[in-house]
């Protein structure tokens, strides 16, 4: 029952921003502040809880469902493992910076802001949660709306272009799903004379490998899109570029997660077999994504469309390691997932700090500013030193173990995703030469950073930090779901979780949460 308390926090939080708009200006923030903070705070509670890989008995740790339409085959069906609490810490943590970010910002409709911002990260988390295909793509399409509204009232001079590109794409993208999503139901419910959509029933679906491919597809377009993958990613610096702040590290940090996990979580486990034939063409859009996004980065102007290309280039990391279907590989991608969340995320931070005082995102009218705001540019410097990839930082551990796994699949792949490496040093170093370094250019003497964004900034570089010097619990924490995905994909004959099989985590009280149904395989 705590999963769907989360989000009741969240859903509910976010209509009492809005309404609470009317009884004083700044108490929306405070709402969304407290919701954010709890629904954190819950999440680290469950990962101390966790039993460690040795002590654990099972990949799911919390599974919660219920019936909402029997007739149909549709349940309200959450569960909990390891990178879906990942996931939620990282969710909760990015939604507790954004509203901290917002907090002078935002002046206008504040209240209808934060319950955007609440409900946007009601349906990533209804995402990572989800164990009923229909549900989640309910959840898939919560974080559409809220999140068009944010970039179309709250962004920049073209912010209507950029959301109703922004809503075109991903809407577009998530009906095909939708379609694939049915196409499977019927499937299933053809061979099996059970119509569900609840993900364990569907896993191991017996189907012809042209079905198959048909019905990866759609959930293909959805994931790709949302990454975003080249030739699919054009939306993406239009609403990086137009977002306000928050917005920007909600898309960078969250929302292309999203489509990372969805290849994890079901593209991978429900169709094995296409996936592998898919895989050459999968491996070979990530490195055309790592260098193109490269080059286009090192082209851009705009501060925070230099930015996001980067994310661009960092995502085709994500999509080489999916699909080399190999434990060093899948390690990588979750510490990409998290560690890009915290290093681009961050980049966006500062470069709203920049327009707040600057009223310009343009590269050629910064520089010399390291004297004026010296905080500023040492943080930056940190975050600029992640982006490349340097050791001691999380980005080298999630680089090196896709690098390290995508060999084993294809070592030719790899080669030309290390030259992106060396792209992305230019590019890296290009922000602190164009912004930090260089002539001097400002006509006013700048404020460093204040006490809030201090409390906003530091402990991104700690987090950064921390995941370069210590991943190991990062990595136990992902271990059992990893294996079972890779499971899945080497037997997809086999159910990876049986119904039949419960597991009780004794860590959790028993009247506050459910107890769940699972069991994992190790990998031989």
């Amino acid at each position: 029952m705590i999963l769907a308390w989360l989000l009741v926090l969240l859903f509910v939080g976010g209509v009492l921003a809005w309404v609470s708009d009317r009884v004083h200006a700044q108490l929306p923030r405070w709402v969304a502040l407290s919701v954010t903070l709890a629904c954190l705070l819950i999440t680290l509670f469950l990962w101390l809880e966790t039993p460690a890989p040795a002590n654990s008995s099972g990949t799911w740790l919390l599974r919660y469902e219920v019936p909402w339409i029997p007739q149909w085959g549709v349940s309200f069906s959450l569960a909990l493992d390891g990178l879906s609490l990942l996931m939620l810490a990282l969710t909760f943590f990015i939604g507790l910076v954004s509203v901290l970010i917002s907090w002078k910002e935002i002046k206008n409709r504040v209240g209808f802001f934060h319950f955007n911002i609440l409900w946007v990260l009601a349906g990533i988390t209804g995402v990572f949660l989800t164990m009923d295909l229909f549900l989640f793509y309910f959840f898939w399409e919560v974080m559409l709306i809220p999140m068009y509204f944010l970039i179309g009232i709250w962004g920049h001079e073209n912010r209507t272009y950029a959301a109703y590109k922004f809503f075109i794409f991903t809407q577009a993208s998530g009906l095909l799903m939708l379609l694939s999503i049915l196409g499977l139901y019927f499937v299933h419910g053809a061979a099996t004379g059970s119509y569900s959509f609840n993900y364990f029933d569907l896993l191991g679906t017996d189907f012809t490998p042209r079905v198959g491919k048909w019905l990866m597809a759609g959930f293909l377009a959805a994931f790709l899109v949302k990454l975003p993958v080249v030739p699919f990613h054009s939306w993406l610096p239009d609403a990086h570029s137009q977002a306000p702040t928050a917005g920007s590290v909600i898309l960078a940090g969250l929302l292309l997660k999203t489509g990372a996990y969805g290849l994890l979580r079901f593209v991978v486990p429900l169709f094995p077999e296409a996936a592998q034939v898919f895989a050459p063409w999968a491996m070979f859009l990530g490195v055309l994504g790592i260098l193109y996004g490269a080059i286009l980065a090192f082209a851009q102007t705009d501060l925070k469309r230099l930015i996001a290309y980067t994310s661009v280039s960092h995502m085709g990391f994500v999509v080489l390691g999916v699909f080399a279907f190999n434990q060093w590989a899948y390690q990588g991608v979750v510490m990409q997932m998290i560690t890009h969340g915290l290093s681009t995320g961050a980049l966006f931070i500062l470069a709203g700090f920049l327009y707040e005082r600057l009223h310009t995102r343009d590269i050629r009218q910064m520089g010399g500013f390291w004297a004026t705001i010296p905080k500023m540019g040492v943080i930056a410097l940190v975050f600029v030193m992640a982006s490349l990839g340097l050791p001691g930082l999380g980005n080298f551990i999630a680089e090196f173990l896709t690098l390290v796994g995508s060999w084993q699949a294809s070592p030719a792949f790899t080669i030309f995703a290390t030259i992106g490496l060396v792209a992305a040093t230019v590019y890296s170093l290009r922000i602190m030469q164009k912004v930090f370094l260089g002539q001097h250019v400002a006509t006013h003497r700048m404020q460093d950073l204040s006490p809030r964004e201090l409390v906003i900034a530091l402990p991104l570089v700690v987090l950064i930090l921390w995941l370069g010097l210590n991943p190991q619990p990062v990595l136990d924490l992902a271990q059992g779901s990893l294996e079972e995905q890779l499971e899945a994909y080497h037997h997809p004959a086999v159910k990876t979780t049986s119904p039949d099989q419960v597991t009780l985590t004794a860590a959790y009280p028993q009247d506050s949460v459910q107890t769940l149904k699972g069991g994992s395989h190790a990998l031989k």
